[in-house]
């Protein structure tokens, strides 16, 4: 693969209207690269928040998009005349683990099936393509005490949406031994910062809050996840696209340090300087108790290092909240 860390490649995000994937298509066109998106900007979330993510980015001559579906061949055949590309960052999938209870089928469908269907696409190019998956904390499913390494065992998903995302890193392994794709999987734990999905906690605690309604609390609030900002995620994400490995990869993408379920909603209360209506609910089939993410692989071969403290974060998600009053 030829080396390009310094900008010039082409590189397609699956995804790419999405959250995570605006940070990180920021980033890449600052440094010089071509950016290719795929999203068929579905109705999981409101699609104008979407579209409003990729708005900025519409006139620049490096930035390609292409609205479609993983499994609409006639979309991957627009998407993949663009080809081959220097690196795949597959971030498309239908995400959530309560919605995956209620339609398990879908989420196969998009996310396994899907997922195939574009690593078919890139297998051709297998000698110059890296594949950088995004997989999900999920995987691990119920733990308790010690923090989450990549060498554990990850076979008792407790959601269709878990399942899927442990499926599609077998996937990416199947397609490595092979066929010699170059592929990192990352298992991100819990992101969030300025224009995080409107469905995820953070942001939606946050409305709620902010509009002095009832905020539901499953459990007592003493769950806890490990928040990891999306800054430092896309950092993790860019260091995965050049750095020199193996082939296959699992890392671990978390800050380290998980936060209590009440101390979230303790820092969102500081920084909009409201009082939160809490109500406790019982927990929900699907949710795990808490996630911890060992970073020790991270540091040593990305150099990945988070930067922002949770409470940074929440601050820096507020202030970008009460400037937009975001869509939800």
């Amino acid at each position: 693969m030829p080396d390009k860390s310094a900008g010039g490649r082409k590189v397609l995000i699956t995804g790419g209207a999405g959250f995570i994937a605006g940070h990180l298509t920021e980033r890449l066109l600052e440094a010089g690269d071509s950016v290719f998106v795929l999203d068929n900007f579905n109705d999981f979330y409101n699609p104008q928040v979407k579209r409003g993510n990729v708005a900025g980015f519409l006139k620049h001559p490096a930035y390609t998009l292409v609205e479609g579906d993983l499994r609409d061949d006639k979309a991957m055949d627009m998407l993949f005349s663009h080809g081959p590309f220097d690196v795949v960052v597959h971030l498309a999938a239908m995400a959530g683990v309560r919605p995956s209870l209620v339609n398990p089928a879908l989420y196969m469908d998009v996310n396994v099936n899907g997922s195939q269907k574009l690593i078919d696409r890139i297998l051709p190019h297998a000698d110059r393509t890296r594949l950088v998956f995004g997989s999900s904390s999920s995987v691990y499913g119920a733990r308790s005490g010690e923090s989450f390494k990549e060498t554990d065992r990850v076979d008792q998903p407790l959601s269709p949406y878990a399942a899927s995302k442990a499926a599609n890193e077998l996937q990416c392994y199947a397609a490595h031994h092979t066929r010699g794709l170059q592929v990192v999987c990352l298992r991100f734990f819990t992101v969030f910062g300025p224009r995080q999905r409107p469905d995820l906690a953070i942001h939606k605690f946050c409305h709620l809050i902010d509009q002095g309604k009832t905020v539901e609390l499953f459990g007592d609030g003493s769950s806890k996840r490990d928040y990891t900002f999306v800054g430092d995620i896309v950092a993790g994400i860019r260091s995965a696209m050049t750095y020199d490995f193996g082939g296959y990869d699992i890392i671990n993408l978390g800050r380290g340090e998980p936060v209590v379920l009440l101390d979230m909603v303790r820092s969102l209360e500081k920084h909009l300087g409201k009082t939160a209506n809490i109500v406790h609910k019982e927990m929900q089939i699907g949710d795990v108790p808490y996630t911890y993410a060992d970073i020790d692989h991270a540091r040593a071969v990305l150099g990945y290092n988070p930067a922002t403290s949770f409470d940074q974060g929440v601050k820096a998600f507020v202030d970008w909240y009460t400037s937009t009053r975001a869509l939800v």
